[in-house]
C-alpha cells in the first residue's frame, strides 16, 4: 500500500467479534486467560494491549521498520532508547538537539556513566574526529530543533556503521510522510507522537521503531520492564490522528512555505531558518533526502529580547506555547521555553540565542497567518520607534 492508504488501514483490524472499521479502545488493565497458561495473545496491558498493537503496527508500516513500540511520551521513547547502552558507552549527539534530550542525556551521564558529547553534524570531518573507541551511537536530529539544520542521514549512518555504532534518528519534525530514515541507513527511529503523528494537540505519546531483528525482543523487554507503554486511549487518539497525516502535512508545508517567504522579505527579520527556502544552506540536501520540507521554521529578529517579547505578545492566531505539529499555529521562544533546560554554554554554542523565535505553522488560512505575523511585527516596530523617540540623546 502507498503511504496515504497505509495511514488509514495498517494495523487497525483488531475487532474479530464485531468487525468494527475503527480499532476499539481496549480499556482494560488485564485479560481473562482461556486456561492455565493459555491466552488469546494478551494478559496484562503493561505488556501489550490490542489498541496499542494497532498503533505500533501502523507506525512500523509507515516507517518501514520491523517493529515499533508506543510509549507514554516522546521523552519516554528517548529513555527507552538509552537503555540499549551501558556504563562507559559513548553517544555522539547533534549539538543543536532538543533541550529535553540534552537534559536527559546529562542526567544519564551523571547517574549511569554513559558518555555524551556534542558536535555540529553538518561538519562530517568534525563528526569523524569526535568518534571514540567506545562510541556506540550517533544521535541524529534532522531537521534540528529549533534551527532547522539538515544533516546527511545516509553519510552519518555509514560513518556509524563503519565504527560498529548505531544511527539513531529523531524523526519528529518531519514524520514518515516527509522523511523515512530507514531507507537512508538508520537503525532506530524516535518519535514524539504528540506532534505531527497525532496532530491535534490532545495527547502526549512517543514511539521507538527498530529495523534489526536482534532489537525486536530487546525493545519489547525494555518497554515492558520499564513500564513505559502508552495507555489504550492515548494510542487510540494517536491512531485516529495518523489517518489524516498526509493531507495535514501537505497543508502544513504549503502554509509554511508561504510564511517563510513572507518573513524572508520582511525588514525586521534578520534570518529565516526554513529548509524549503532556496537560501537555506542545506536546501539541496533537504531536497535530496526529504519528501518535502514540513511545517516547522524559526527566525531571528533584528534587535534583542525586547523586540522578541513584543512580537510574542502581539500575535493573535499564533499562540505562545511549547510543543508543535498540531493543526493550530504556535509561536515559541526556544531559549526561555523548549531549550531553557539546556546547558547555557551548549545552547549558545549551537546558536540558539535569545533572538530566535520558532513557529509551528498550522493549517489555518495562510492569509490570516501572514496577516497575524505582519501586525505583530508592525506592532513591535511601532513600540520600538516610540521608545527610541522618547530616549534622550546624551552629548
Amino acid at each position: 500500500m502507498r503511504l496515504q492508504t497505509t495511514t488509514i488501514h495498517a494495523g487497525v483490524n483488531k475487532d474479530s467479534a464485531y468487525n468494527s472499521v475503527i480499532t476499539p479502545i481496549y480499556q482494560t488493565s488485564t485479560f481473562r486467560f482461556e486456561d492455565i497458561g493459555t491466552t488469546k495473545g494478551y494478559d496484562y496491558t503493561r505488556t501489550a494491549n490490542p489498541t496499542r498493537t494497532a498503533l505500533e503496527e501502523n507506525i512500523a508500516a509507515l516507517e518501514g521498520g520491523m517493529s515499533a513500540k508506543a510509549v507514554a511520551t516522546g521523552m519516554a521513547a528517548i529513555n527507552v532508547a538509552l537503555h540499549f547502552f551501558r556504563t562507559g558507552d559513548h553517544i555522539l549527539c547533534t549539538h543543536d538537539c532538543y533541550g529535553g534530550t540534552e537534559r536527559l542525556f546529562r542526567t544519564y551521564s551523571e547517574l549511569y556513566g554513559i558518555e555524551i558529547s556534542y558536535v555540529d553534524m553538518t561538519d562530517l570531518s568534525a563528526v569523524t574526529h569526535a568518534l571514540r573507541p567506545n562510541t556506540k551511537a550517533l544521535w541524529i536530529e534532522t531537521p534540528s530543533n529549533p534551527l532547522l539544520n539538515i544533516v546527511d542521514i545516509q553519510t552519518l549512518s555509514d560513518i556509524a556503521h563503519n565504527h560498529n555504532a548505531l544511527a539513531i534518528v529523531d524523526n519528529t519534525f518531519l514524520s514518515p510522510y516527509n522523511q523515512q530514515p530507514f531507507k537512508l541507513g538508520a537503525d532506530i527511529i524516535i518519535h514524539s507522537t504528540t506532534k505531527y503523528l497525532n496532530g491535534h494537540s490532545d495527547v502526549v505519546g512517543g514511539a521507538i521503531v527498530v529495523n534489526r531483528p536482534e532489537f525486536v525482543d530487546r525493545l519489547q523487554l525494555l518497554v515492558n520492564a520499564l513500564g513505559q507503554g502508552a495507555s489504550p486511549f492515548d494510542c487510540w487518539l494517536v491512531l485516529r490522528g495518523i489517518k489524516t497525516l498526509v493531507p495535514r502535512m501537505r497543508l502544513h508545508e504549503e502554509n509554511a512555505n508561504a510564511v517563510a517567504r513572507f518573513l524572508e522579505q520582511h525588514p525586521q527579520i534578520k534570518k529565516v531558518n526554513y529548509p524549503g527556502l532556496p537560501s537555506h544552506p542545506h536546501h539541496a540536501l533537504a531536497r535530496r533526502q526529504q519528501h518535502g520540507f514540513g511545517g516547522m521554521m524559526s527566525f531571528e529578529v533584528n534587535g534583542g529580547i525586547d523586540e522578541v517579547n513584543r512580537i510574542l505578545r502581539a500575535t493573535k492566531i499564533f499562540a505562545i506555547a511549547e510543543s508543535l505539529g498540531g493543526i493550530e499555529s504556535l509561536i515559541c521562544h526556544p531559549a526561555s521555553m523548549t531549550h531553557a533546560s539546556m546547558h547555557p554554554e551548549l545552547r549558545e554554542k549551537a546558536g540558539i540565542t535569545e533572538r530566535v523565535i520558532r513557529l509551528s505553522v498550522g493549517i489555518e488560512d495562510v492569509n490570516d497567518l501572514i496577516e497575524d505575523l505582519e501586525q505583530a511585527l508592525d506592532s513591535a516596530k511601532t513600540v520600538s520607534y516610540s521608545a527610541a523617540k522618547q530616549t534622550p540623546i546624551s552629548v
